[in-house]
This record gives structure tokens, sequence and C-alpha cells, in this order.
């Protein structure tokens, strides 16, 4: 059998969107991967399904997994002939053994690659807004492990050289020895006043920064509770960060928002949260599948010279409904002679991408916008053609029938509930760990609700959330379910949606409100 290869990859820092290309490249074609405590678990999306996950997590305090034993299940994978991802905390080569790693599987002759990550030494600073070197500061910066190998018996660390350094020290994996490094360090002759920041959960939303001086660091570490992981960062470029502090400053910092869209939508919802500092995770309540027949939008694709209106209600009718034409052998010029209505400049967008430019996107993007427009647009003895779900409102082809059109809909695709760990989001809704909840469409919050055993359940789990839909529409349909929705957008746009959390959550808190 061809033995396979083994990737050692750094994750980065934490920040999901920190991973370089190259790292991303690799989790993609991985068999198996081998992730521990410090690598984001988002991260593991970026592997085929089929790809084995296994957890070998390390972390400050508590149980270790034997690192021959990580060694040799490595190997053990590569030599079956897998592609192997080893996705390690920060960058594989800067106190993440990753060099021994690299050593038993060159032992073992098999092929492997290093792929560089961020390193938590750099990336923690900068996000808790110091940087670790600065002209009139710092021109040096040390980077020293915090948890020597307990097996080297005396320390390699030479603290009076370190405590002579003018520039920036930066601990990583020291948390538990604070106190002994704060000793070390001003028994050598350090200054007490020395500025020092302690990050915990570095670049991610969850992070958390003391600041104080060698003289009272380790109090207010105490008193802040302080636990691993954390980057210590030791001399004057600390003092920047009450200028520099950006990423806590942001908006939705701290944050935890659930995504329930498709998979496959999710993520421009995602990344717009995420730039304004808050942590979404993604639990879609819905799946897009085919029609369990295309005979219908087939028949309706033989005769579009019958129509003079295409209506495309959702982002999710264009692909199937430009996917069913090429299968018939036609392209963008079978509609030639037709205008194009869509509900809203997302549904727009994705219609362009096929060359073809909407004639009507009205201004109020739901069905009722569409019944304004067209029948705006004289639609009395015209005949319609709309490509949409399986369930949907019948509100759009009722008005328009009213309207004297003729009109036929037929099925593009179906939302479905696709599988969901129930249990774990329950878990997330219990420790008061989401704070907003989103829903983009009715079917979100429909499929969302059958997650929980009864409306009791899920309104005193979600009791600390507050819930966020995309329009009136959507809203109706969580208040028909029993939910008590927040923030609703002037406009169903995702940037409109996530202006409104913002502008939300910027409100002082009071009594019962979940954000």
């Amino acid at each position: 059998m061809t033995s396979g290869k083994v990737y050692l990859v750094g994750a980065g820092p934490g920040d999901p969107s920190l991973l370089t290309l190259r790292g991303k490249e690799c989790l993609e074609q991985a068999d198996v991967v081998f992730y521990d405590y410090l690598a984001n678990p988002v991260l593991l999306d970026h592997a085929p399904a089929r790809a084995e996950r296994i957890y070998v997590g390390r972390r400050g305090r508590g149980a270790y997994r034997d690192q021959r034993e990580i060694n040799r299940l490595i190997v053990e994978k590569a030599k079956a002939g897998k592609i192997v991802v080893r996705l390690k905390g920060g960058d594989p080569f800067v106190f993440g053994r990753g060099g021994e790693e690299a050593e038993a599987v060159a032992a073992a002759g098999l092929s492997f690659e290093v792929v560089p990550g961020v390193s938590a030494a750099v990336a923690a600073p900068a996000y808790a807004g110091i940087p670790v070197t600065h002209r009139t500061m710092a021109s040096t910066v040390t980077f020293v492990t915090g948890h020597e190998d307990p097996t080297k018996g005396d320390s390699c660390l030479e603290w009076p050289r370190l405590a002579s350094v003018s520039g920036t020290l930066v601990f990583l994996m020291g948390m538990k020895n604070l106190p002994a490094i704060v000793e070390h360090l001003t028994r050598e002759g350090k200054p007490p006043d020395t500025p020092v920041a302690l990050i915990r959960w570095g670049t991610r939303s969850n992070q958390r920064t003391v600041v104080g001086t060698l003289r009272d660091i380790v109090a207010k570490a105490e008193a802040a509770r302080l636990e691993p992981p954390t980057t210590i960062v030791i001399g004057p470029v600390v003092r920047l960060r009450e200028q520099l502090n950006w990423f806590e400053t942001r908006p939705l910092f701290g944050k935890r928002i659930l995504v329930t869209r498709a998979k496959e939508q999710a993520g421009e919802l995602s990344q717009l949260l995420r730039s304004y500092g808050a942590d979404p995770v993604e639990c879609p309540t819905i799946q897009i599948v085919p029609p369990d027949s295309w005979s219908g939008l087939d028949e309706a694709i033989a005769d579009l010279r019958r129509y003079q209106w295409l209506v495309f209600t959702s982002v999710n009718g264009v692909r199937p409904f430009m996917d069913r034409l090429r299968h018939r052998g036609l392209d963008v010029r079978a509609l030639s002679g037709l205008k194009l209505c869509c509900i809203g400049p997302r549904t727009a967008e994705e219609l362009a991408r096929h060359g073809l430019q909407a004639d009507l996107v009205p201004s109020e993007f739901q069905a009722e916008g569409v019944i304004d427009g067209l029948k705006a647009a004289g639609i009395a003895g015209q005949r319609i053609l709309i490509p949409r779900a399986e369930v949907a409102r019948e509100i759009l082809p009722e008005q328009l029938r009213a309207a004297g059109a003729e009109v036929r809909v037929v099925t593009a695709y179906r939302t479905v509930l696709p599988s969901v760990d129930a249990e774990r989001l329950k878990d997330l809704f219990r420790q008061g760990e989401v704070h907003v909840v989103t829903f983009a469409s009715s079917s979100t919050v429909r499929n969302f609700c059958r997650l929980f055993a009864s409306a009791a359940e899920m309104n005193v789990l979600m009791a600390q959330s507050t819930v966020a839909c995309i329009g009136p529409i959507t809203a109706q349909t969580a208040a028909e379910a029993g939910l008590s929705v927040s923030i609703v957008p002037a406009e169903n746009t995702m940037p409109a949606l996530v202006q409104a959390i913002v502008a939300y959550c910027a409100k002082p808190v009071s009594v019962g409100q979940g954000a």
C-alpha cells in the first residue's frame, strides 16, 4: 500500500480567519485530522465530511495525551495511505512540539510538510492593541516558554539576561508559572513598575486582557481568575494598549450569535458578524435539497416562450433553475423576451452571476413588494412563472392572479431539517453562551423550533437570548411560534440585519434583555 503524507499545519491563535491559505488547502484534502485544544474547532469544517477527526487535546492544566502516543497514531495513519493533517494551535514549531512530531514522521520514512501558522506570540498582543516592537519603545522581542520540559531538571532560561532586556518579553504557556516568572525577573533587577499584560484566548471573541505591572500582576490575575491559555507580555509597549485597543472595542465584541441559515449561505452573515467582533456559531436549521421530481420545472422550461415574466423569490431558486436550463441543453438565450423579477438585491446578484440583469427589484424585499412592483408594471393578462420552494407563502401567486395574471408555480427546491446536535445547542443556551439568535426565513424558524421538546422548553432555555429576524414575515412566524422578537431591520438584507443587531446591542441593557 502506498504511504500517505503528513501535514503539520499551524491553526493560528484562535481567530479562524487567521488560518493560512495553505493550511486550508491541506485540510480540504485530509483523510484524518488530529487537532488539539488550542485549534479552533471551526477550522474542522474545512475538512471533508468523510475525514476522520481525532482529538488529541493538550492544555495547560489537566491530563495530557502522551506525546509518544500522538506520534504513533500520526505515523500509523500515514502508513495506511492516509493524508494526515496535524492541526496545531499557533505555529507548529513555536513551543508546539511540532519538531518532535516531525522527527517521528521523518524517522518512519514518511513524506511530510510543515505549514507555518500565525503564532499567538505576536497575534494575541496585536489583538490586544500591543505591538511587540516599536521604534521608540522596543527594538527587540524575546519569545520565552513559560513551561519548560519538567524532565530537564535545571531551567535553561537565563533569567539575568531576560531581566536586562530593554525590549519586549513574551511568555507562552506561562500562566501557571506567573508568580515564578515575576519573582525571577524582579529578583534579577527588572523594575517592579514594568508594565505587564495578560491576554487570555487572544484573537477570539472571548479574549480577555488584564494589565498591570510586575508589582501587582499576580494579584490582578488571581482576582480575575485567569486561566490558560494566556499570553504574557512584559515591557513598555504594553502602555500603548490604552490608545491602540482596536479589537475589544468593536461593537459586537464578546457576543456569541447563532446563525441558522443553510450551511451554503451562512458564511455571508457569519463574516459580517465577525467583522463587528461577534463570535458567530453556525447551526443550520435548513438544508436546500432538490425537489422529489424535476418534471414540473422541466416542463416549464420547455414552455418558456409562453411566459412574459420570470419571478425569483429567493437566492435558492436561481441556481437550480439555471442548472436545469443547462441540463436541457439551453442557456440564457432561452430567456430572451422574458422580463426578470427578483425579490431583493441578493437574489438579483445571484442572477447577475449568470449574466442576467433583473428588470424589477422592488423597494420592499418581500412578497408584498413583488406584488406591488408587478402590479405597477401592468400584469393583467400576462403569464408569470415562479420557480420557488416546495412550501412557501401563497400570497404572491394568489394576489397576482387576483390582478389578472396567469401564474404557474413550480418547485425548484425543498428545505428540510438537517442533522443538528440539539443537545449541544441546548447546552449553549443553558450556559448563557448564546446572546442573539438570528433567523433569515420562516423555514429557519419552524425547523429551529422542532429542535425542542416544546415551546415551553425553548422559551426557558432562550430566556437570556435575544431573537433577531431579517424581516416582518419571518418575525411574524417567530412570534406565532412563541418567540419574543426584539430585532427586525427596516430593510430585509443581511447587512441591515447586522446593523440592527449592532444598534440593539449598543443600547443600555435593562432587566430581562438577553443581549
